[in-house]
């Protein structure tokens, strides 16, 4: 039996399969990318899709904003259970199994979404598919690491592909709802909405499809017993408090401004527009930031990509013009998903690999946290007198509190 090379540095990780065409060696720009089909999945389309669904939906069954925000609420308090079990998952199955099982259940949840109209029931299929795509998120985010750690100067790029990712499915999301629902009501489909859940899991599947056998190539396989895996939260206590800032305040703007554009009188195809531009922006963060998440080893970056989000997320809140709404779009899709880039990028630069599952899994879960409080707070603050300009003043202060947290994160020495 062939024996494999092993890397000369102990802590790289082990390169899968054997071959010297291994493209997680030789394509890691295509791995990458074929990766970053995960946080499509698992942000991009489980979760960010349902802004565009929420107007139809709130007018059909009659929803309040408060109400409205809870289906994200509970998709986040999924998340969070999620993110919880993701590491024994992958210590007992490897990443691979976390990533492409997850995608698997995120896209029935999906699928199952499109033949209910009860809140509860409806309610219950967003709880479940955010715990798969927390799986998801997780053990992709690993994978990315590690395929960074085998291309250490580029590694800020590729952790990027990753998470800009994201993006791809906002974008598509973007294009394939209202296409969806135009179709529906062409049909005369009582719930019109119905149809793009039974799209946007079909969607899942495909691309579940198409990043399995290159997720194969990285190595996913548990950490070795004995390993040191620790993660100790006190080093990061800022870095932590800064991230679940982030996750109050960002999800209210990915939950509602999509219904404060409507509010405002912009056209579908305007919104439409909007949307897709601001999901195209998420893909471009990725080379936009790769220097800054290379350069800083602590929370320099959290401080900074906060404070832009805060920024953008008040633009809206303040003006109607749609010069400065489409700004705040592509100004928030440049930045968001990098915020998440930039903990998984502190957690490699401050840990031995043996302990980044760990730490992303706890910078997750702090993340999920914080959406679980978000868009119950500004769906509840959008129920009174202010609407969801109010909500989203809220959301850019707590953005602006997770900049100062995180500018006193410092680097592990």
């Amino acid at each position: 039996m062939r024996s494999h090379p092993k890397p000369d540095n102990p802590n790289q990780p082990t390169i899968m399969p054997s071959s010297l065409e291994n493209p997680a060696l030789h394509r890691p720009f295509l791995t990458a990318l074929a990766l970053s089909l995960g946080a499509a999945i698992s942000l991009g389309i489980t979760r960010f899709s349902y802004a565009l669904l929420l107007p139809p939906m709130r007018a059909d069954l009659h929803w309040t904003y408060l109400l409205a925000g809870a289906m994200n609420t509970g998709n986040a308090l999924g998340y969070f259970v999620g993110a919880l079990i993701t590491p024994a998952l992958m210590r007992r199955f490897g990443a691979q199994a976390a990533l492409i099982g997850g995608s698997v259940l995120a896209a029935f949840f999906m699928l199952l979404s499109g033949f209910v109209i009860d809140a509860d029931m409806l309610l219950l299929q967003r709880v479940l598919a955010g715990a798969a795509s927390a799986f998801v998120f997780i053990a992709g985010g690993v994978l990315a690491a590690r395929l960074g750690s085998l291309h250490p100067q580029r590694a800020g790029l590729l952790i990027g592909l990753y998470y800009g990712g994201t993006g791809f499915g906002i974008a598509l999301s973007a294009l394939l709802v209202p296409a969806t629902l135009s179709a529906a009501a062409a049909h005369g489909s009582v719930h019109a909405w119905q149809w793009a859940w039974l799209a946007l899991g079909g969607v899942c599947l495909i691309a579940t499809c198409m990043m399995a056998i290159p997720a194969g190539h990285i190595d996913g396989a548990p950490a070795p017993a004995g390993a040191h895996g620790r993660f100790r939260i006190k080093p990061f206590a800022y870095g932590l408090a800064g991230y679940f800032m982030f996750g109050v305040g960002y999800i209210g703007y990915m939950t509602f401004v999509i219904a404060l554009l409507k509010e405002q009188g912009m056209p579908t195809p305007v919104i439409t527009t909007f949307y897709t531009a601001l999901g195209l922006a998420v893909v471009a963060s990725s080379r936009i930031w790769a220097g800054m998440l290379d350069r800083f080893k602590g929370g320099e970056s959290i401080a900074i990509l906060n404070a832009l989000l805060g920024v953008a997320i008040l633009l809206p809140a303040l003006t109607a013009v749609p010069v400065i709404v489409f700004i705040s779009g592509l100004l928030f899709g440049a930045v968001f998903l990098s915020v998440v880039a930039s903990t998984t990028v502190l957690v490699r630069h401050n840990l031995p690999p043996a302990a980044w599952s760990a730490g992303i899994s706890v910078f997750t879960t702090v993340f999920a946290f914080g959406q679980i409080v978000g868009p119950t707070i500004v769906g509840w603050i959008a129920d009174g007198a202010g609407g969801l300009q109010r909500g989203l003043v809220f959301s850019a202060c707590a953005l602006f509190v997770g900049a100062v947290l995180g500018s006193r994160q410092r680097p592990l020495k």
